[in-house]
C-alpha cells in the first residue's frame, strides 16, 4: 500500500505546472495588452524649405566653331615657284611673305614699257615742236590750215601713247609685285599644295593654281542649330518682353569644349538666320567668341548655353524629393503637426543640380528631402532640419 505522503509527492508537480502555465498566459496577455495600447514611434525623416534663388534659365545647344575669315592663296600672275616663306601650318601675320614666283620675266616687260614710255615721251617733244613752227608758218600764211591740223592731231596721237605707255608701266609694276605672294589676313595657314619650281597658273579667275588657305582665329564664329520649336519659344517671350531677342547682338553666351567642365568661355550672340531651314527645320544661329589664346580652332566642336529667360527669383528642390505618381509629379510636405501633406508640383527644368518648381510649392512650406520611403500621407514623422544646396553645372 503506497505511502500518503508518497502519493502527495506524486500530485505536486502537475500542480504546479498547471498553475505557472496560467501565470505565463496571463502574462503574455498582458504584455500584448499593453503593446497594443503604445503606438509606434513616428518615423524619421529630413525637411527642409525650398531653396529660393535668383536664377537665369539656359539652353544648350551643340556646335561646331567656324573661320571668321577664310582666304584661298592663289597666284595672280603665271611662272615658276622659286621659293616658298612659311612653315606648313604656322600662324602668319597680314603683309607676311609667303611665296616668290620668278620675277624676271615681268622685271623684263617692266624695262621694256619704261622704254616704250620714253619713245613715247620723245614723239610728244616731236609733235610739240612741228606744231610750235607750224603755227608760225600758218600765221604768214606759209602754210594750209590742213597741214597745221594734222600737226596738232600728231600731238594728241603722241600723249595719248604716253598715256598709254605710263598704264603699261602700272600694270607692268603691278606684275611684278604680284610675283611676290603676302598674306592677306593674320591666321593660321594650311601646308602649300604646290612645291618649289612647279609651273603655277595666274590670272583672276579659278583657273588660278591654289597655294594654301589661311584661316583668321581671334575672334572665332560659333555655329549651331536651333529647331523651329525652341525658336518660336524664343520668339513668344521676345514679343511678350520676358527676355531680349536672340538677334540682339548683345546677349551674352558660354561655352566649353568636350574636355572642359563649367562654362568657361564667354562671348555673345552674334547672328541669327534669316529663314528656318525647310529639309531640317531648324535655324542656323552664331555667336562669336574671343580666342586670344588660339585655342579654338575651326571645326573643332564644343557645347555653348544661351539664355532662356531673363534673372528671376526661382524655387529649387532636389529630384530627389519628388515622387511620381502615373502622369503626377508629387512632393511630401509636413504641416505644423508634423503630419505628411503631398503637394502636386509642375516641374520645370533642372538647373545646378535642383529642379525649378513652376508651381505647387510655396518658399514656407516643408519638404521632406529624406525617408521618403518612410513617410505616408496623413502619418506624423520625426522630422530633423537639412539643407537644399546647389552644384555647379559641368554639362
Amino acid at each position: 500500500m503506497p505511502d500518503f505522503g508518497e502519493a502527495c509527492g506524486a500530485r505536486r508537480p502537475r500542480f504546479w505546472t498547471t498553475t505557472l502555465t496560467a501565470t505565463l498566459a496571463a502574462t503574455i496577455v498582458a504584455a500584448g495588452a499593453a503593446m497594443a495600447q503604445t503606438p509606434p514611434p513616428a518615423p524619421p525623416v529630413t525637411v527642409s524649405p525650398p531653396l529660393q534663388k535668383e536664377i537665369v534659365e539656359w539652353d544648350q545647344f551643340t556646335g561646331q566653331f567656324q573661320a571668321v575669315d577664310f582666304v584661298e592663296i592663289r597666284a595672280r600672275v603665271a611662272g615658276y615657284l622659286t621659293e616658298i616663306h612659311f612653315q606648313d601650318g604656322q600662324t602668319v601675320k597680314k603683309g607676311d611673305l609667303l611665296f616668290v614666283i620668278d620675277p624676271r620675266p615681268y622685271e623684263a616687260a617692266l624695262a621694256s614699257m619704261r622704254a616704250q614710255l620714253g619713245q613715247a615721251e620723245a614723239q610728244v617733244s616731236l609733235a610739240q615742236a612741228q606744231l610750235n613752227r607750224s603755227a608760225e608758218l600758218r600765221k604768214r600764211d606759209f602754210e594750209p590750215a590742213s597741214a597745221y591740223d594734222q600737226r596738232v592731231s600728231d600731238l594728241k596721237v603722241a600723249t595719248a601713247a604716253v598715256e598709254a605707255a605710263r598704264a603699261a608701266i602700272r600694270t607692268a609694276e603691278l606684275n611684278v609685285e604680284f610675283t611676290r605672294i603676302t598674306a592677306p589676313i593674320t591666321g593660321r595657314i594650311s601646308r602649300h599644295q604646290v612645291s618649289i619650281g612647279n609651273l603655277i597658273s595666274g590670272g583672276d579667275g579659278g583657273a588660278a593654281t591654289l597655294l594654301t588657305t589661311i584661316v583668321s582665329l581671334d575672334p572665332i564664329y560659333f555655329n549651331f542649330d536651333m529647331s523651329e520649336a525652341d525658336y518660336l519659344a524664343y520668339q513668344r517671350a521676345t514679343a511678350k518682353g520676358l527676355m531680349r531677342s536672340t538677334r540682339d547682338n548683345t546677349v551674352a553666351v558660354s561655352l566649353h569644349l568636350t574636355d572642359e567642365k563649367g562654362w568657361p568661355h564667354e562671348g555673345r550672340m552674334n547672328f541669327v538666320e534669316n529663314q528656318v531651314d525647310r529639309l531640317s527645320g531648324t535655324i542656323r544661329v552664331r555667336a562669336l567668341f574671343p580666342n586670344p589664346n588660339l585655342l579654338f580652332t575651326p571645326g573643332q566642336f564644343g557645347r555653348i548655353r544661351i539664355p532662356g529667360s531673363e534673372p528671376y527669383q526661382a524655387i529649387l528642390i532636389p529630384d530627389a524629393a519628388v515622387v511620381t505618381d502615373q502622369s503626377r509629379k508629387i512632393v511630401l510636405t509636413i504641416n505644423d503637426e508634423n503630419v505628411v501633406v503631398p503637394k502636386i508640383i509642375r516641374p520645370g527644368p533642372s538647373y545646378e543640380g535642383l529642379r525649378i518648381v513652376r508651381s505647387g510649392l510655396q518658399a514656407s512650406d516643408k519638404i521632406i528631402i529624406n525617408g521618403l520611403m518612410r513617410a505616408r500621407p496623413g502619418t506624423k514623422v520625426a522630422p530633423k532640419p537639412g539643407t537644399i544646396e546647389t552644384e555647379p553645372e559641368t554639362d
